[in-house]
């Protein structure tokens, strides 16, 4: 908060209204000292310039591509571009690309992030972005997602994942089109290529999103199905921001979010409690650990499962982590994961299986990459939901339709 400075002007009044005057003045004083201090956004126009939000994520201003001024005002939740001068042949790269990120860029790492960590361990990776677009400007909207064999947390990944969220033509990703995916339960373009320095494979929207949860394991998963990655590598970090070519004053991200859970434990860019997240998402929250309920059933030929539940839960929402266990003696393919949800409780999104319906009586069914659970493993999948009243656990689960009780 800025200093108070407080004149006091001589007057020819009684020594008693001068210090009635005082007094008034000291209490004033008081008033405005405990008043709370508002937040003040940060300012970058360095090139290279960042900051931390919410103490677990970095904002950089990562101009790298044009030594034209940029500038981007960060907020508590994310980040706009100010000022962008200067042009890029759209033929060729962006100009930079601004961004909010969890995990390790170039030895910057976010505050205590649990990245780099081996993609093999990593059970989910929610995340969930917000962008504002504009009209005037040349860019793409980008999620980037980066993976290496080895954990480094300097230098240039071998493989970066691209989600393009929107782009305004003509510009396109690196390299060529591929082919489609559906990935997420949305379906993406698909180019590959290489941009001199690291594999580039990237998803592109055929009509622009504005915000989405989803799971970032997901799209490690798909780049490995293609031979561009594999699972003993490790993700490094995720960033979410804007590669423009031509102006793009006013791009912004309005809000960020990513967790990363691994072993049973989960990370926001941040702190790691007893396995589980405090916080969850950008509207913070209290966290309630997770509970299982185990057991086997099934006769002959029918799966044996034990299912774990672990909840996150902030005021009205929630993101869940399912994982179940196929305790039996072969494996079983195309799995669903029936269950029960409370009343008041409606699934909003999902990752790693395919959802439906939002309410209920709910199926989970597994996806291309995913869809084997062998003997004694298991498969894990999410989904983000609200709730009315108190928060409650589904119930009823069962695989395949037999009972894990």
């Amino acid at each position: 908060m800025s200093a108070l400075q407080h004149a006091f002007r001589s007057t020819h009044r009684a020594v008693i209204a001068a210090v009635a005057a005082l007094g008034l003045a000291v209490a004033a004083l008081v008033t405005l000292t405990m008043a709370p201090a508002a937040h003040a956004d940060t300012q970058i126009c360095d090139q290279y310039g960042s900051t931390t939000v919410q103490g677990r994520y970095v904002v950089q201003n990562n101009r790298w591509g044009t030594s034209a001024t940029q500038c981007i005002n960060v907020t508590s939740t994310g980040f706009q571009i100010t000022q962008a001068d200067g042009s890029s042949s759209t033929s060729g790269a962006p100009k930079s690309y601004p961004s909010i990120f969890n995990g390790c860029h170039y030895t910057n790492c976010s505050p205590g992030t649990n990245l780099p960590a081996q993609l093999s361990a990593i059970s989910s990776a929610p995340s969930s972005i917000s962008y504002t677009y504009v009209n005037n400007a040349i860019y793409d909207a980008a999620y980037d997602i980066w993976l290496d064999p080895t954990p480094r947390k300097d230098g240039v990944n071998k493989t970066e994942i691209m989600i393009w969220f929107n782009h305004i033509s003509p510009v396109q990703p690196v390299g060529s089109r591929v082919g489609t995916a559906n990935v997420g339960g949305r379906s993406w373009d698909v180019w590959t290529g290489n941009n001199g320095s690291n594999d580039v494979i990237s998803f592109v929207a055929p009509s622009a999103i504005g915000s989405w949860s989803f799971d970032v394991k997901a799209f490690a998963n798909e780049t490995i199905s293609r031979g561009m990655a594999q699972n003993s590598w490790y993700l490094t970090s995720v960033q979410a921001g804007f590669e423009p070519w031509q102006n793009g004053a006013g791009l912004a991200v309005s809000s960020f979010s990513s967790s990363v859970n691994t072993g049973g434990s989960s990370t926001t860019g941040g702190s790691t409690t007893g396995g589980s997240t405090t916080g969850g998402t950008t509207t913070g929250g209290t966290t309630t650990g997770g509970s299982t309920t185990g057991g086997t059933t099934g006769g002959t030929g029918s799966p044996s499962c034990r299912v774990t539940f672990a909840p996150q839960t902030w005021a009205g929402g929630y993101t869940a982590n399912v994982t179940v266990a196929n305790t039996g003696s072969s494996a079983v393919n195309n799995w669903r994961v029936g269950f029960n949800l409370p009343s008041g409780q409606t699934i909003t999104s999902a990752w790693n299986a395919t959802v439906s319906p939002s309410s209920g009586s709910v199926t989970a069914s597994s996806l291309s990459y995913n869809a084997q659970i062998p003997a004694g493993g298991s498969q894990s999948f999410g989904f983000q939901g609200t709730y009315s009243g108190s928060f409650a656990q589904p119930t009823g689960f069962t695989l395949n339709g037999t009972a894990c009780s």
